[in-house]
């Protein structure tokens, strides 16, 4: 049975899924304004796991998260999912990066729609891939979120913090 739970975070409420052991999903809610925090609370140990993780990500304190993760998905997928985790916190790389990575420069277009595809953000961190101009493109959850997501990473990506 999935157990969810509504995550207050710095960038607005995310829903978190977690079946078993694993977590299945953490999705930007699209309509906050209809998620009520105040009586929200995890309901397992491994949502509560999850939170405490996500706390310590947004106060700059975790760099790398320790959780079973299971999303659905084709083999392409998850090969491109374990590439993403192995982008390292505060660092970026382009789609034609990621495309090289996986051993197929052709595979480009699959490359992004399999990253678009990600249902579990920030944790497999999507939002640390951009264009090959260094711009940043295509994300599920606004672009102004994966510019403060690679911004907070850039404050504290070498275990200190640094303003700009």
């Amino acid at each position: 049975m999935e157990e969810t739970f509504y995550y207050n975070s710095p960038l607005g409420p995310l829903l978190v899924a977690a079946r078993e052991q694993a977590i299945t999903t953490v999705s930007f809610v699209k309509e906050p304004d209809e998620v009520d925090l105040k009586y929200n609370k995890p309901t397992s140990s491994t949502l509560s796991r999850c939170c405490q993780q996500l706390d310590d990500y947004f106060a700059g304190r975790l760099f790398s998260f320790d959780l079973l993760l299971d999303q659905p998905g084709t083999d392409f997928q998850h090969k491109v999912w374990a590439e993403l985790c192995h982008i390292k916190y505060g660092k970026t790389i382009s789609y034609l990066e990621l495309s090289k990575r996986l051993g197929n420069t052709k595979a480009i277009r699959a490359a992004g729609t399999a990253n678009g595809r990600n249902n579990i953000a920030i944790i497999v961190p999507c939002h640390r891939v951009i264009g090959s101009d260094g711009t940043l493109v295509g994300y599920a959850g606004s672009l102004w979120r994966k510019k403060w997501l690679l911004g907070h990473e850039a404050r504290f990506g070498n275990g200190v913090q640094t303003l700009f």
